[in-house]
């Protein structure tokens, strides 16, 4: 695979090719629990926009400045690929011929290129009832050659599944449990104070499985222990109000939400989540499916980004926060974007109104630009 400005040397040879994105493990290894003899997978994940939401700004006020970390734009869509770059580069280094996971859709998607990759095979188990896996997912592990394996039960029962079968058998389980998907995913917030020369005050995230949240706030710490940065963000979670066994404070058995990649009722780093709330002094909230579509519409009309439903909870609990005067005035925030719209395009053609059939006649196309007001 070539970079953009590897193809760009094809023709201008005064490009410094030492300067390309190399992916996640060679731009930060230095953090990572990477060897030289770790065979590095990579898709050269990573190095995704950090974008200003000026809308957002406008709509808390008191001077916040908002940033989108727009992981849609990793090479499968969303964040995961940060830790299955990892996860996968150690399963190939440790020997075995196959990975596994349970999923709600970007797991699988990412877990399957990445195998595809390196030569490795894909073990995917998903719910199987309707609506459970958003299509644009389940079709990105089924055309990178994952073995998909629907069954009778929720997220929760698939991943008790994969623990049990990757415990006896010598295939590598590569959901956020896997130390080092946690691991890769830190790299998220590296590129935010990279980008911004220091943490930001508040760091936004939707929760579902809850290694993400873990994963940044692990990303910040050795940032800040290690004097890259002064200081260390308050960490800000959010769950789908039907699906929010931690703000909740038990599991929730059957959990119900249109955001579908964070409809989990058990999640796997639990724990991790509530250390991240308290070490940090944030908060996890909920937000309505209502709340996450309104901030999923408000994303790509108004700030020309396009975003998986679940993705925009952590807008929506901004929002939401703002509207109650939570940030002091300047206050910095950083939402992370978990994954790209195109994930679950029958959410977004759901959400819009249909084209307008018109005649081919240039009459008819001006009458519907200007409605009769000229």
């Amino acid at each position: 695979m070539f970079a953009r400005n590897e193809v760009l040397g094809v023709l201008d040879r005064t490009v410094d090719l030492s300067r390309r994105w190399r992916g996640v493990i060679e731009e930060y290894r230095e953090f990572l629990p990477v060897t030289e003899a770790t065979p590095v997978v990579t898709l050269l994940e990573g190095g995704t926009p950090l974008i200003e939401a000026r809308s957002v700004n406008k709509r808390i006020g008191r001077d916040v400045r908002v940033y989108l970390k727009y992981e849609g734009m990793n090479p499968t869509g969303s964040f995961k690929d940060r830790g299955m770059t990892v996860a996968i580069s150690k399963a190939l280094e440790s020997g075995v011929k196959a990975v596994m996971c349970a999923s709600t859709g970007n797991t699988s998607a990412s877990a399957a290129a990445y195998s595809a990759r390196c030569g490795l095979r894909c073990i995917v188990l998903l719910e199987k009832s309707a609506g459970a896996i958003a299509l644009g997912k389940l079709s990105q592990a089924l055309v990178h050659g994952a073995t998909v394996i629907a069954v009778e039960g929720g997220f929760d029962k698939a991943l008790e599944i994969v623990r049990s079968i990757t415990s006896e058998y010598p295939i590598a389980l590569v959901n956020s449990l896997n130390p080092h998907r946690i691991q890769g995913q830190k790299t998220g917030a590296f590129e935010i104070c990279d980008v911004l020369g220091r943490a930001p005050d508040f760091h936004a995230m939707p929760v579902g499985n809850a290694g993400n949240i873990t994963a940044y706030w692990a990303g910040y710490k050795e940032y800040h222990e290690v004097g890259r940065v002064p200081n260390r963000p308050v960490m800000l979670g959010f769950q789908a109000e039907g699906a929010a066994p931690i703000v909740r404070g038990h599991p929730v058995e059957h959990p119900q939400t249109l955001a579908t990649a964070i409809k989990i009722g058990n999640p796997a780093s639990w724990k991790g989540a509530v250390a991240a709330r308290d070490e940090s002094g944030g908060l996890i909230d909920t937000v309505t499916d209502d709340e996450i579509l309104d901030a999923y519409k408000l994303l790509a009309c108004e700030e020309g980004v396009f975003c998986e439903p679940a993705s925009a909870a952590s807008v929506a609990g901004i929002l939401k926060l703002g509207a109650r005067g939570y940030f002091p005035p300047g206050a910095t925030i950083a939402c992370v974007l978990t994954g790209h719209g195109l994930k679950d395009p029958d959410r977004a053609i759901a959400s819009v109104s249909e084209p307008i059939t018109v005649p081919a006649d240039r009459d008819a196309v001006l009458e519907v630009i200007w409605g009769g007001s000229r």
